[in-house]
């Protein structure tokens, strides 16, 4: 046996692709993410100084926006199997339903 030959194949320096291995969004892309997030907090902190009116409605799709961007983007969820996707979205679904059905019983949708 020859101290040259291997068992390994070579790569010659190609790594190969892990199952279900993604290309990462750059740095630019997590501040962009960043700042939009900022933006809809600060909607969201001008919406509760409103006083009067059906205000928690809007409240609630832009927690709902901020939850799908931190799960989609700091999550990855978007690389994962659409089971993950489907769990957070039940998860989502049932906090908006808890939240409502708790509004209409302290009577906040009530003139």
């Amino acid at each position: 046996m020859s101290s040259t030959a291997t068992t390994e194949p070579e790569h010659h320096g190609a790594v190969p692709e892990e199952p279900g291995a993604h290309e990462h969004p750059s740095d630019g892309v997590y501040i962009i993410v960043a700042l939009v997030l900022a933006a809809l907090t600060a909607i969201e902190v001008g919406i509760y100084y409103i006083k009067g009116g059906l205000t928690y409605i809007p409240l609630l799709v832009l927690m709902a926006a901020k939850f799908l961007i931190v799960v989609g983007f700091f999550m990855h969820l978007r690389f994962d199997s659409p089971l993950f996707r489907r769990l957070f979205a039940m998860g989502l679904g049932m906090a908006c339903f808890i939240y409502v059905v708790t509004f209409f019983l302290f009577g906040v949708f009530h003139g």
